[in-house]
C-alpha cells in the first residue's frame, strides 16, 4: 500500500513552495510575554496562600509558574531574534542587555518561588514591551 501511494505521489506534478517567517509582518506582540510574567507572579503569591499540607495545589502552582516562565522566555527571545533589528539597537542601545537579563530572570523564576524576582520579571518585560511599542511609531 505504501509503495502504491509513493508511486502516485511521484506521478503528481510538483512545484516549489515558498514561505516567509523572519520578517516583521506585524504578528509580533509582547503581550503574551507580559501575561506569562503576570502568571508567574500570581502563582508565586498563590504558593504562599496554600497550607503546607496542600501538596496537590502547590505542585500545580509550581508547574504553572515554571511553564509560564518558559513561555515568557520563549516570547522574549522570539522578539529578540525575529523582530528587533539593528536599527532598534541603535535607537535603544541597552536592548541587548535588557533582553539577556530578562531571559535570565525567566530562568530565576523557574528555579525558585521568589516574589521579588517575579516582580522584577514583570518590570523587565514591561520595559521590553515599551521599547517594542516605540519601534512601531
Amino acid at each position: 500500500m505504501n509503495k502504491l501511494i509513493s508511486k502516485i505521489f511521484k506521478l503528481l506534478p510538483s512545484r516549489p513552495v515558498y514561505a516567509h517567517c523572519d520578517i516583521p509582518c506585524g504578528m509580533y506582540d509582547p503581550r503574551e510575554a507580559q501575561m506569562a510574567a503576570a502568571t508567574v507572579l500570581k502563582m508565586v503569591q498563590k504558593l504562599k496562600e496554600y497550607p503546607e499540607d496542600d501538596l496537590n495545589n502547590k505542585v500545580r502552582a509550581i508547574t504553572i509558574k515554571e511553564e509560564h516562565a518558559q513561555i515568557c522566555k520563549q516570547e522574549i527571545l522570539i522578539l529578540w531574534t525575529d523582530y528587533f533589528k539593528s536599527e532598534h539597537l541603535e535607537k535603544f542601545p541597552d536592548l541587548h542587555d535588557l533582553i539577556w537579563k530578562t531571559a535570565k530572570l525567566c530562568s530565576d523564576n523557574k528555579r525558585a518561588a521568589d516574589e521579588t524576582k517575579a516582580r522584577e520579571l514583570i518590570e523587565s518585560v514591561d520595559k521590553i514591551a515599551e521599547i517594542f511599542i516605540q519601534t512601531k511609531k
